[in-house]
């Protein structure tokens, strides 16, 4: 009676099924279901099945706990989650601003000298005109392209995983966040890998995590001597993929090193501290798993994997 379809035209069949065998799928476990109210509305449910023996009857008790404000809190939650990893990305994007703006000033300031060159030869050389207007024209484009790496980054949108290369994932969030790095002298190497099964990610979500680690990253190397930064992607022999973001800095203390990736602990002056904790959550939602380690060559590596997809689905 309380059972909602497929379990309640099923129910005599689950029974029989343990008589006989003896072999028990939910007697004496928990599972979470779907009931039916009075009225026909379905439910979520906790239910628990016991068996219970009086004399040489055997019987079963079957407890139901009505979790529908549970499975509310947990829609808030995720609801109150989505709001903070974009509020953290639009304080990204704070950070990023100065470099982009650089970035695209050199495309746009470009199109403008060589769209006063054609303007001024198009009546004396016409070919030379249409090279010009070709080159303003490619400039052009390269500015579009900083700005919809901007817009996809900081739109707002709802948590959608795809199945995508990680490697194009990381090459694209890498180009946003080391904009104006070769400014500060910083060589960023890009050691991807491309030739891999897609994985199943929140693509935004994930690149949130690389333009996170990336910058700080760059910040840390502005106030070093050697200044590289590298990242890298990998399979391992499971199919797990890491994305590896290392500097030559000077490493992180002792004393902040455990706890890294707790709220409000911050290196940065200023810093609110909630990035790194952010960027640990969205792995792990993602069913993965994000740490740091020193670099040998000195600085910081910080690592995350990934789970390979299996079965078409995410591993999470």
């Amino acid at each position: 009676m309380l059972m909602a379809a497929p379990h309640q035209n099923a129910h005599d069949g689950y029974i029989r099924n343990y008589l006989t065998t003896g072999v028990a799928k939910i007697i004496g476990t928990g599972r979470e279901v779907e009931a039916r109210r009075k009225d026909g509305t379905i439910f979520p449910i906790d239910l628990s099945v016991g068996e219970m023996r009086v004399g040489a009857r055997r019987g079963f008790i079957g407890v139901i706990r009505d979790i529908t404000e549970r499975h509310e809190a947990q829609r808030r939650v995720q609801e109150l989650t989505a709001e903070l990893v974009h509020v953290s990305r639009l304080s990204d994007m704070g950070q990023l601003a100065a470099s982009l703006a650089h970035e695209l000033n050199q495309p746009l300031a470009a199109v403008m000298n060589y769209a006063e060159a054609a303007r001024a030869t198009a009546a004396a050389d016409p070919a030379r005109a249409a090279e010009l207007v070709a080159k303003a024209s490619t400039q052009a484009e390269r500015a579009g392209e900083i700005i919809r790496r901007l817009r996809a980054f900081v739109e707002k949108g709802s948590v959608e995983r795809t199945t995508e290369l990680l490697g194009k994932v990381v090459d694209e969030a890498c180009a946003l966040a080391a904009t104006g790095a070769e400014v500060d002298g910083i060589q960023v190497v890009r050691d991807l890998v491309f030739d891999v099964p897609a994985i199943s990610i929140d693509k935004v979500q994930i690149q949130q995590v690389v333009v996170n680690l990336v910058r700080n990253a760059i910040e840390v190397l502005r106030q070093s001597e050697r200044r590289v930064l590298i990242v890298r992607t990998a399979v391992s022999d499971n199919g797990d993929q890491e994305v590896a973001i290392a500097d030559t800095g000077p490493g992180i203390a002792p004393e902040i090193a455990g706890r890294l990736f707790q709220p409000f602990v911050t290196t940065k002056k200023g810093g609110m501290g909630v990035g790194l904790s952010i960027c640990r959550s969205i792995v792990e939602a993602h069913g993965g798993r994000l740490w740091t380690e020193p670099n040998p060559g000195g600085g910081t590596v910080f690592r995350f994997v990934l789970p390979a997809s299996r079965n078409g689905t995410g591993g999470g």
